[in-house]
């Protein structure tokens, strides 16, 4: 099997792709050996562009010049260096006197600069001299001599092995000189500090660097890197001008290769000591101390050092396929704008998983250099070394937070000598380039005072707060014993860039043993730019000591515990102040004035110490539910700030604790003023501040999905961290799980409730595990945080493990949201709902209690459960109490109209007595509440009063209460006067009367009016029945609610329950007992699973309702199309001057979930015109490694233009597989373009009348007939509540482009629970032209009913009252011929066509005669009150081969119009057998009184021209034009521009004789000045059509302009336009109908399951007409089996140009799935081929389950 081809040329950088997918193979497939690949453009790739060069290189003629070494070398231009090029001595290269030549590519380095050259072996045979080397560009034949003449060599000259050439040549006037650097390393003195590794350095300056070189000739030591040593070397390179940083590093071999460097001097042989450049280190060089890094860059500053080099976070992900690992070693290098890295190998790993590049792992590296700007691709290879070194790399993620970029590289190749291409390293190019949060280097330094056990073995924090904002909470460790005593540390930390750094937060954890620690200074730094120097050099910004330092102040916290049952808590509490300067951090309350703390009602006072945090604006409190007695109840805090006296309220009046409340155990409580706290006081009735609290916080709803892979779940202890722009929550324990006890099992979705205060724009969500517990690997899905109070719902997803010993062993991770999942919706906002109980006997209750809140306009929330749970269900709602409850709804507006409550009727004792509820709601303007008063006191029992569970209340009283600016309180209440009444409704339900109408279910009503609706209701208890609900009863039932205005819809539903459910439903009446006013609902609609659409609810509008119901969703989108205005943001589709739609989502149609492999979905959309289209993009939304998709084909057809595009995909959209892209470009060249049928849209108005019964659920089909052919038969969706009694049903039709429309064709196939219809009128709209046609009927549809009994119906256009068809009877004449057994038994049937459509089927029954069509016989039959066709052009007719002797020689048939009084006759003479001539039983008769035009002399042409609308498109000049036709060129005729023709939107025409010139393809038009004048000044006539008209036959041809034609004096300048549409005339086409045999080809596909043994059927499609439904048959051969080509002949009339050809089978067969290749019709008379590929399966249960098919032909 043949996958592709992959051209790269290095000279443009292109790399084109050519797929092939196909086998070369004789056995296998269609057989070839040989194929043609054609580009895929999408594909095609920029990669760096390469040039060739020719380098000679001549070696010495000296003895033992010579070397067998492999020869490496390295050039510099002034654009840059190339890589490192090995010239491999395979054969006897660089032998002694030699010149050897090779051709390599380098990339655009400008003019060159110097040669680096240089080999490995450093044994003493090795040794080589060279003499010179040449190099020379092959384009433009610059060249460049790099003179050497020395050895390179361990025992000649400086012993050296690597020498540095500068070029000369004409390029190079002065050439660089060489320079002797004398380096000075520096091992410190630290206890082991010295190493044996071997040591390499780099020097880099502004002109370059010296390359990697080998420390190994010390000038004065002869053991290197001793601990103290000094040691010098001398490095000899080409200048490279000011030394900026000094690169160095070992090889990490040898038992203590660890390396303490102290610094390193470098300065140029010859100069003074005074001009050496000091590079400090003062690190280890170490894989287990410090940061692991055995390679460091050095810069000449002591101070911040750090700061002055990027982190490159490099994760490379080796695949999961057998054998991937490597235990070779990685190197990587990257390229950026700014300059390349050298190779890096990757030996200390960040995540330290221990064996590296494992299968299916994920290790992750810091590569610490300098800035190289924005990556533009990457080299990664292994030294394949190691006993497997084969590496499979699946990808590469390289995450540079410093510039707050983040780039993906997908490989998924091998890196194998022995597999593949057989390459050990690859240059990947970044697939997406994504932003990250940018963050800026610190360098902290901390030094641990020099006290006895001043060290610490704890883990250490640092938190940097600045005018910006505060970092997150950072651990400072490396991989060296940190914090003994006396130490100075330097730390390099990665974090939010906070602006001026006015405090830091420093603390450890207090683990390990002797964790107190004694600090001495702590010094933060970090770059910024200088201002006003041009250079913008970088300065380290101090913090400085002396600054005006904010004070540090005493915080004295009160906590108040609350007084009710179980509220104390034995569990820690942590507290968190915030302030306008930062916060204190999480402290723990330990030292309390009471020894047992969080006691009930006691009140414990703390001590917080605290720099200076300014006024407070919020505290986060939390327990950590260490103890068995962990839930706490908190009244509040109080908190004094002693500086300045003043005390912060921060009411709670909740619990924290994992059974209670939502199950959190942290809350952020924000400071209320002293008003409302004494307030409360007043009334002795407890704080009950919940909403102001609610309405400053935000809560969070967390789903959090564990993945559904085997091991999923996890059983350690999760916990989450919200990050927004403002702040973070902390750390959240998910422990409260609101649906589930187990968590994070294998498939779960678990809900959590978290809140916090002032988040801002939710950023980051921060979760992991403490990998507690047996099986603690967890792999997380995605989690969705939805944000009420905000209008948003995110979607992070994760799609990863949390687990040690999977992926990068990470078990915290950060997610992202992901923007095309993001739900935005109204804003919800906060109530607080008290409800009063009674004080009666038995008033509580235990069942679920629900409440609805209603605005003005009917605006109402969603229905609200106020407890959570059985527990809190027991707990509330008892005798004489209040509850309170504080909700996010909906937002009603300002004023409640009324309320809704009620209960489910479940639990001991259900009966509830409500005495009122009060609803209060936060002010919009100011601070204050105000609160609405509902009073009820009644029961809510089914066994008292009136046994109803639900009420619905209305407002007495408001209450407001408002805060002054002197700080108090004012209260005023006013009662409500123009509360809407109660109003009884009765509603009657009548059930139909027919068999099994009745039903036992549970049924249930909503009615809606314009004020509201009454909710769901069940109807229980029926005024006049004890069995509700039987066959033809009435059924009443009363429904007390508040006024809803006028009612204009109900909704009912039943349960189902019970045997007999099903129920038909005749009518309801409501009749509002108020008002007197009734409300009739026409519903005549089957409630059940088993009849019409299976649906047992409905909506139905009150009878003679107008307003919008649910109309067709498509026809909304057109009008928002028409617009422009599709907000549908993921098809895009881009066009010629680029426009592109928004994304147009895909959703799948229900009961499907997914887009399963194999399948084959259609989807509709709807958008504005983007012209032609250039490109289309395709992607999902799915994020994660599960969310991969390979798409194998696209199709994109655009009806309204009549073209399709078939986009060959074969690619997959995943983060993780192929190039890693989830969305891509198809470019339209590597499409396939199909024509078909041009569709115009219409918006279609079904009247159903209004009858008893009229409605339907039946299949309606229509076939619509213009002037210029006709459509196929079209199903009109039911769409659930279309075709009912007295209804009109608009939707949007696709109609083909046949206008004007002469008449419809409506049928019914009697299915259904409801089979007929009473049809009123149909009426069709052009929605581009305006055009409207009324077809009326006004009668029924039926079998049963009617006085004709009829399924079809034919109804002729109306326009503007006037009939486009004329009513006319046809008597049909059929003359049987005068031959041996020429008479038939069979049924016949005929259809007959002319200029306007056919008549459909006429079954040839009712005859003169009594024994039909026998030998010699004319039978005569009457079609009365048929639609005239006008003009016939042929007849179909055929029989259906039943009876003793079926077969029939017909003579001819003759079709009299009476209304038109003229006979067509259709000549036959043929045998309609299965056993005589042909086999054929379908005959097409052409008509024979047609007179021949003879076509050879002259005709008349008519040109129309149209003029554009646009100001300057007029001319008073003349115009000329030439017909070019398919036999002939005409002459040129001018278009005389008399009586002002020409002018602006004028339609002029103009009439020519000429000859024959057959079909018209194009025409030239000049514009040209009467009587030849000069053109004085430039003038243009702007023409927008032209359409010409062929006078003998009719036919038109038109052709779109559109464009400005200059003026000329002669007839040299003309444009030309093709013919875009053409109308063939009606007399036209029946010329053409002669009979014609034509030949099919079907090929069945090879693949498994292709055959089948259904009947096949075919129509084909021509512009002449189609060939009728032709069964595809042979005697003794078994037909479409797997890979067979079938051979068919049929004789039919002339089709013309086939347009496309239907194809389908009668599933008749137990495997009648059928895959169909292809099929070739070929016209025998003209020998033209016409190929129909498929390529698809017509099978019920594969692809989209479609048995028929549709297909164009290709060209």
């Amino acid at each position: 099997m043949f996958l592709q081809v992959v051209v790269f040329c290095p000279f443009t950088g292109i790399e084109q792709t050519f797929p092939c997918c196909k086998w070369l193979d004789e056995k296998e497939g269609d057989g070839l050996i040989e194929r043609e690949l054609h580009e895929m453009v999408s594909l095609r790739q920029k990669r760096q562009k390469k040039h060739p060069w020719s380098l000679w290189i001549w070696t010495s003629d000296l003895p033992s010049a010579g070397t067998d070494a492999d020869i490496s070398f390295q050039v510099y231009g002034d654009k840059g260096k190339s890589d490192e090029t090995r010239l491999d001595n395979k054969t006897d290269n660089f032998e002694q006197g030699q010149v050897d030549k090779f051709m390599v590519e380098l990339p655009d380095l400008g003019k060159l600069i110097k040669l680096r050259i240089w080999h490995e072996k450093r044994n003493p045979f090795a040794g080589w001299h060279l003499s010179k080397v040449t190099m020379m560009k092959t384009l433009t034949k610059e060249k460049y001599n790099f003179p050497c003449e020395r050895w390179l060599d361990v025992n000649e000259d400086d012993n050296e092995v690597v020498r540095e050439l500068s070029a000369t040549g004409d390029f190079n006037a002065e050439p660089l000189p060489v320079i002797k650097y004398r380096v000075t390393v520096c091992t410190g003195s630290v206890g082991g500090s010295g190493t044996d590794a071997s040591v390499f350095l780099n020097l880099i300056g502004d002109l370059g660097d010296s390359g990697n070189r080998d420390m190994v000739n010390c000038k004065n030591n002869i053991n290197k890197f001793e601990k103290g040593n000094y040691d010098e070397f001398i490095v000899e390179s080409v200048s490279i001008g000011q030394v900026r940083r000094v690169r160095i590093g070992h090889d990490g071999k040898g038992g203590g290769c660890g390396w303490f460097l102290d610094k390193v001097i470098v300065r140029e042989d010859g100069q003074a000591e005074a001009q050496a450049v000091e590079f400090p280190c003062n690190r280890w060089l170490d894989r287990n101390e410090d940061d692991g890094q055995i390679v460091r860059e050095l810069v000449p500053f002591s101070d911040g050092q750090r700061l002055y080099n990027v982190d490159y976070h490099i994760a490379v992900k080796t695949g999961s396929i057998p054998g991937s690992s490597s235990d070779s070693n990685v190197f990587v290098k990257l390229y950026g704008e700014k300059g390349d890295t050298s190779k890096i190998l990757l030996v200390v790993s960040d995540n330290n998983l221990g064996n590296y590049f494992e299968t299916g792992r994920v290790d992750i590296f810091v590569v610490e250099t300098y800035d190289i700007g924005q990556i533009n691709r990457l080299l990664i290879g292994h030294t394949n070394e190691g006993m497997r070194a084969g590496w499979f790399l699946d990808s590469v993620q390289l995450m540079v937070p410093v510039h707050g970029k983040q780039y993906m590289f997908p490989s998924d190749r091998w890196l194998d000598t022995s597999e593949a291409d057989g390459k050990t390293e690859v240059e990947i190019y970044p697939s997406e380039t994504l932003d990250m949060e940018q963050l800026i280097n610190y360098e902290v330094t901390v030094v641990t005072g020099d006290v006895t056990f001043a060290g610490t073995n704890a883990v250490v924090f640092i938190q940097i707060f600045g005018d910006k904002g505060k970092t997150e909470v950072l651990t400072l460790a490396s991989r060296s014993n940190n914090y003994e005593r006396n130490t100075t540390e330097i730390f390099k930390l990665e974090a939010k860039d906070v602006g001026k750094v006015f405090k830091i937060r420093i603390g450890h954890d207090g683990s390990g043993i002797g964790s107190g620690w004694f600090l001495e200074t702590v010094d933060v730094k970090h770059l910024i730019m200088a201002l006003g120097e041009e250079d913008g050099e970088l300065l380290v910004e101090l913090l400085p000591e002396e600054a005006e330092d904010l004070e540090v102040n005493t915080y004295e916290v009160c906590v108040f515990t609350g007084d009710t049952l179980g509220a104390g808590t034995d569990a820690n509490v942590f507290i968190n102040i915030y302030g306008e300067n930062g916060d204190t951090g999480e402290r723990y309350l330990k030292n309390s004035d009471n020894i047992n703390k969080f006691e009930r009602g006691q009140e414990d006072v703390f001590i917080v110490t605290a720099v200076e945090l300014g006024p407070l604006k919020k505290l986060r409190i939390r327990h950590d539910n260490s103890n068995s007695h962990s839930s706490w109840y908190l009244d509040r805090v109080e908190i004094v700030d002693t500086k300045d006296d003043t005390t912060y309220y921060f009411p709670c009046t909740r619990w924290l604790a994992v059974d209670e409340d939502d199950g959190q155990i942290a809350r952020e409580l924000v400071p209320v003023d002293e008003a409302f706290m004494k307030k409360d006081e007043d009334e002795d009735s407890g704080a009950t501040l919940g909403l102001e609290q609610k309405s400053m916080s935000t809560t969070y709803t967390l789903k959090i999905k564990t993945g559904e892979k085997k091991y999923a779940g996890t059983d350690a202890n999760v916990f989450a961290i919200l990050f927004g722009e403002n702040d973070d929550t902390g750390i959240i324990n998910l422990k409260a799980c609101k649906n589930y006890k187990n968590k994070f099992e294998q498939g779960m979705i678990n809900e959590f409730t978290v809140e916090a205060v002032d988040l801002g724009d939710l950023e980051t969500f921060r979760i992991g595990h403490d990998n507690a517990g047996g099986s603690s690997g967890w792999f997380l899905d995605w989690v969705e945080i939805d944000a009420p109070s905000q209008g948003q719902r995110l979607r992070f997803p994760c799609g990863r493990w949390l687990d040690k010993g999977e992926d990068d062993g990470l078990v915290v991770r950060d997610l992202y949201p992901a923007d095309l999942q993001t739900e935005l919706y109204m804003p919800f906002v906060p109530y607080e709902i008290k409800i009063y109980t009674s004080d009666v006997f038995g008033a509580g209750t235990d069942a679920d209690v629900f409440i609805v809140l209603y605005g003005q306009k009917g605006v109402c929330t969603q229905q609200k459960h106020l407890c959570v749970n059985k527990r809190e269900r027991r707990l509330y709602f008892e005798r004489g109490t209040e509850d309170m409850f504080i909700v996010e709804l909906e937002d009603v507006g300002d004023v409640l109209e009324k309320i809704r409550i009620g209960h489910d009727n479940k639990g001991t004792n259900p009966g509830w007595h409500l005495d009122r509820v009060e609803i209060r709601r936060q002010l919009r303007k100011g601070k204050g509440s105000e609160t609405t008063i509902f009073p009820c006191e009644c029961w809510l029992a089914k066994s008292e009063d009136d046994g109803e569970t639900v009420r619905e209340l209305v407002p007495s009283d408001i209450i407001t209460e408002k805060l002054l600016r002197d700080g108090k309180l004012k209260t005023t209440e006013v009662e409500v006067e123009d509360a809407l009444e109660t109003h009884m409704y009765s509603v009657s339900v009548r059930t139909g009367d027919m068999y099994g109408a009745g039903t036992d279910a549970n049924v249930y009503l909503t009615i809606y009016g314009d004020l509201g609706d009454t909710g769901e209701r069940k109807l229980a208890k029926s005024e006049n029945n004890k069995n509700k609900f039987e066959r033809g009863e009435v059924d009443k039932f009363s429904i007390e609610a508040v006024d809803l205005g006028q009612v204009f819809k109900i909704h009912i539903r039943h349960d189902n329950s019970m045997i007999g459910a099903d129920w038909n439903l005749d009518q309801v009446e409501v009749l509002d007992l108020e008002t007197d006013e009734v409300y009739m609902f026409l519903c005549e609609r089957w409630l059940s699973k088993k009849k019409e659409d299976r649906s047992i609810a409905r909506n139905f509008f009150v009878k003679g309702y107008e307003g919008e119901r649910n109309i067709d969703p498509n026809s909304k989108k057109m009008l928002q199309a028409k617009l422009g205005l599709d907000r549908n943001r993921l098809k895009k589709v881009q066009s010629s001057p680029i426009t592109s739609l928004y994304r147009l989502w895909l959703d799948l149609p229900e009961g499907k979930n997914c887009f399963t492999a194999g399948t084959m979905e259609h989807f509709v959309s709807y958008g504005t015109d983007v012209g032609e289209i250039k490109r289309v993009e395709l992607g999902h939304n799915g994020v994660t490694p599960e969310s991969c998709w390979l798409v194998d084909e696209l199709s994109v057809a655009v009806p309204t233009k009549g073209i399709k595009y078939i986009f060959p995909c074969k690619c997959w959209l995943a983060k993780d597989r192929g190039d890693g892209l989830t969305a891509r470009l198809f470019n339209v060249l590597d499409s396939s373009t199909i024509n078909i049928n041009r569709k115009v849209i219409y918006s279609a108005t079904v009247v159903t009348g209004d009858t008893q019964y009229a409605g339907t659920d039946t299949n309606i089909f229509l076939t619509v007939y213009g002037a210029n052919g006709s459509t196929e038969e079209m199903l009109l969706p039911k769409n659930g509540d279309r075709f009912e009694r007295d209804q009109e049903d608009t939707f949007s039709l696709e109609v083909d482009d046949i206008a004007p429309l002469k008449k419809i064709r409506v049928r019914i196939d009697c299915s259904g629970s409801r089979p007929d219809w009473f049809l009123d009128r149909i009426l069709m709209r052009n929605l581009n032209t305006e055009d409207t046609y009324l077809f009326t009927y006004e009668n029924w549809l039926s079998k049963t009913k009617g006085p004709k009994r009829i399924k079809v119906c034919e109804l002729g256009a109306v326009v503007d009252e006037e009939e486009m068809v004329e009513k006319t009877t046809y008597i049909i004449q059929v003359q049987t011929s005068d031959v041996g057994g020429a008479g038939t038994d069979a049924n016949v049937y005929l259809m007959v066509f002319g200029e306007y459509g056919d008549t459909g089927t006429l079954p040839l029954k009712e005859s003169t005669n009594r024994n039909k069509f026998e030998r010699k016989i004319k039978d005569v039959f009457r079609f009365p009150e048929m639609l005239s066709l006008g003009e016939l052009s042929k007849i179909r007719v055929w029989h259906d081969n039943k009876g003793p002797c079926p077969g029939w020689h017909l003579e001819y048939i003759d079709v009299k119009d009476e209304a038109m009084d003229q006979t067509f006759r259709f000549p036959c003479d043929r045998w309609l057998a299965k056993n005589e001539d042909d086999r054929q039983i379908m005959r097409e008769l052409a008509c024979a009184n047609n007179d021949a035009i003879d076509l050879s002399d002259k005709t008349k042409y008519e040109i129309a021209t149209t003029t554009a609308t646009t100001d300057d498109a007029s001319s008073t000049e003349n115009a000329w034009i030439v017909l070019e036709g398919r036999k002939a060129r005409s002459k040129e005729f001018v278009l005389e521009n008399k009586k002002k023709k020409f002018l602006r939107g004028a339609t002029d025409a103009f009439e020519f004789s000429s000859k024959h010139l057959g079909e018209i393809a194009g025409i030239c038009i000049g514009h040209i000045t009467k009587d030849g004048k000069k053109v004085k000044s430039e003038a243009f006539w702007r023409v927008l059509e032209v359409v010409v008209t062929e006078k003998e036959l009719g036919n038109k041809y038109f052709f779109h302009c559109d464009a400005q034609i200059p003026l000329a004096a002669k007839k040299d300048k003309f444009l030309t336009f093709e013919c875009f549409k053409t109308i063939e005339s009606f007399a036209s086409k029946v010329r053409n109908l002669v009979p014609v045999k034509y030949e099919f080809i079907v090929i069945t596909g090879d693949v498994k399951g292709a055959g089948t043994d259904s009947n096949i059927f075919i129509s084909i499609y021509g512009v002449n007409g189609d060939s009728g439904k032709r069964h595809l048959q042979k005697k003794f051969r078994n037909l479409f089996e797997r890979g067979q080509t079938d051979r068919f002949v049929l004789e039919m009339l002339d089709l013309g140009e086939l347009l496309r050809v239907k194809v389908e089978h009668d599933n008749s067969s137990t495997n009648s799935g059928w895959y169909l290749e292809c099929v070739e019709v070929t016209n025998t008379a003209n020998s033209v081929t016409t190929i129909f590929q498929c390529g698809k399966w017509l099978d019920s249960r594969k692809a989209d389950g479609q048995i028929q098919r549709v297909l164009y032909p290709k060209y």
